[in-house]
């Protein structure tokens, strides 16, 4: 490693530790509350906006944050990913009974579960690595324009699911209908999808878009670039957890933040967990997929416009029983803001 990434890693270390008793000194129950019960995260799908969670855990961050925490991915997520190349290995997949009251997942299909399933699960969202559009629109061969796309399938994952409304923003973003205008077919996301031709064309996050991208499929659409609002990938707690333990899902949210910092000043560190969480080697593979760490938000507040839109684009009777307060809280992201605390993380 070189002297300029060790010295970023440990400025990076030694502010989170630091500034971590100033802040626990903000008042007298954080001070006094040591975290010391085990937390487990479900992680909703293998991806970066998962990376910060795990590297949490791999560079210690939790633990000096008084946490003692162990982030699991879901089978359905592995099983997913494994159809893009992706094996993660199996002791950080989640075997438990009953689901952890902390998941990181999509806002939207959330909230959609949450208007369409009766008894669904009512988190509140504290925070969001994911408010705009971000992912890439991967294309077989043959397809040369994003007009092109017109009439033709698109995969997604599942209906509500962020892949299914960013396949809808991008076709109302063209001027199209997003039933009538193109087929958007469920349980396409995975590489086999375009490799079997049940699909021509897939709205792939990161990771499947770089084992696509390696397997030589074409990026066609890059849709950072458009800004769309998002919903994506947010910091899901249950609201009754979270009354009893307003401590710990505070340096749960302190401790992503210093994770994003920590990955955006030192490559080796993401490196080093997406060989041994992913299992990615491939050194083209882990610079195409680092590329995409940089545009993580550094301040991960709750994606507001992005549950918005969400309440537009699946609007319903249930829907409408909910207020746009009702699913977030960004106080937590902004009392590290507003203290300074996250940009003291990047001087």
């Amino acid at each position: 490693m070189s002297i300029q990434r060790l010295s970023a890693r440990s400025r990076v270390l030694a502010k989170s530790v630091t500034t971590s008793a100033i802040l626990c000194c903000l008042s007298a129950a954080a001070c006094a509350d040591q975290h010391p019960e085990s937390i487990e995260i479900l992680l909703g799908d293998v991806s970066l906006n998962k990376l910060p969670f795990v590297i949490a855990y791999e560079e210690g961050i939790y633990a000096r944050n008084g946490l003692d925490v162990r982030p699991m991915f879901s089978q359905g997520s592995v099983d997913i990913i494994r159809r893009s190349g992706v094996d993660v290995p199996e002791e950080f997949i989640f075997r438990g009974e009953v689901d952890p009251k902390v998941k990181i997942g999509g806002a939207a299909p959330t909230m959609v579960r949450l208007t369409t399933r009766a008894g669904a699960w009512d988190p509140i969202i504290l925070g969001s690595t994911h408010r705009t559009s971000r992912w890439r629109i991967i294309a077989r061969p043959g397809i040369d324009r994003p007009e092109d796309l017109k009439g033709k399938r698109i995969g997604y994952s599942g209906i509500g699911a962020i892949t299914h409304f960013i396949a809808i923003g991008y076709a109302e973003h063209m001027g199209w209908d997003p039933n009538l205008d193109w087929s958007m077919l469920g349980d396409g996301l995975g590489l086999d999808a375009l490799e079997n031709g049940y699909i021509d064309a897939v709205v792939g996050p990161e990771l499947h878009a770089t084992m696509a991208v390696a397997a030589g499929y074409k990026v066609l659409v890059d849709l950072g670039e458009l800004r769309l609002p998002n919903a994506g990938s947010s910091f899901l707690f249950d609201r009754e957890w979270l009354a009893e333990n307003e401590e710990a899902a505070r340096a749960i949210v302190k401790s992503a933040v210093e994770a994003i910092a920590l990955m955006k000043n030192d490559k080796e560190a993401t490196f080093r967990t997406l060989r041994k969480w992913y299992r990615m080697t491939d050194p083209e593979q882990l610079e195409f997929f680092y590329a995409e760490v940089e545009k993580l938000p550094s301040k991960p507040y709750p994606p507001v416009e992005g549950i918005r839109r969400v309440m537009e684009v699946y609007d319903s009777h249930e829907m409408r029983k909910h207020s746009l307060e009702h699913f977030y809280d960004e106080s937590f992201v902004s009392e590290l803001d507003e203290s300074g605390y996250i940009d003291s993380l990047y001087e």
